[in-house]
């Protein structure tokens, strides 16, 4: 009995084996801040009258904000924090306020007719600047806000994302450990504001759903109407 006792004793006395923690999959922050760079310059060419405030207003917010994003958390993107995430979501707002603004005034020079109206070479160049603003405005909103950001997704992918990618919805594909990158979110961005629906990636949750919906009807209407307007310029 004294031995049983003694080897029991042993047996539980035994430390616990740590349980390993998950690797960290983040990715880098440069194509993001690309993304960012590309749509101040975008803004920097639209006409006076198509932008929301001075020429420099928008792209210095933007800029302060990206540069604050990259002093947090340089090269990857991995560090979990309330002021990062605050700041992320500071950097989207001011885009897709700009986006807006720009969408809204292009829409009524169309409807009204504008300066950049006369020409069909101009006005599928703005048009087109426009269109690139809100594609890369839209793929940074479902970067941010899919599964809680990119530095959440870093560490944990939930068991079903507000995003279905094709690695998500196909087991054969043994994407166990799939993150996705701002590139699919791009992607995502740009069929969406093609396709003018879903294409590849299924939107799972209701702003989802919302988001991709208000995406498919903008881009629908500053095609439409730019095309509409640049065929009858031309004729």
């Amino acid at each position: 009995m004294t031995g049983h006792d003694s080897s029991a004793t042993n047996r539980t006395s035994q430390p616990h084996e740590p349980e390993p923690q998950p690797a960290v999959r983040a990715e880098t922050r440069w194509p993001m801040a690309a993304a960012v760079v590309a749509s101040a310059v975008l803004t920097l060419l639209l006409p006076d009258d198509l932008r929301l405030g001075p020429r420099w207003a928008l792209p210095l917010a933007e800029g302060l904000l990206l540069v604050a994003l990259i002093s947090g958390d340089p090269v990857r993107i991995s560090r979990r924090s309330a002021a990062l995430r605050g700041v992320s979501i500071a950097l989207v707002s001011v885009m897709a306020c700009g986006a807006i603004w720009s969408t809204v005034r292009l829409i009524d020079d169309l409807i009204h007719g504008g300066s950049e109206t006369n020409s069909a070479t101009t006005l599928l160049l703005v048009g087109g600047s426009v269109w690139a603003s809100t594609v890369i405005t839209f793929s940074l909103l479902y970067f941010e806000l899919d599964s809680g950001g990119p530095a959440a997704r870093a560490h944990h992918m939930p068991a079903t994302p507000a995003l279905a990618f094709p690695q998500h919805l196909n087991p054969e594909l043994n994407a166990s450990h799939w993150r996705p990158r701002y590139i699919d979110y791009l992607y995502l961005g740009f069929t969406n504001s093609t396709a003018f629906s879903p294409t590849d990636v299924m939107p799972l949750t209701p702003w989802a759903k919302s988001v991709m919906t208000l995406q498919s009807i903008v881009s629908l209407v500053i095609l439409g109407l730019v095309i509409a307007r640049a065929v009858n310029v031309l004729a």
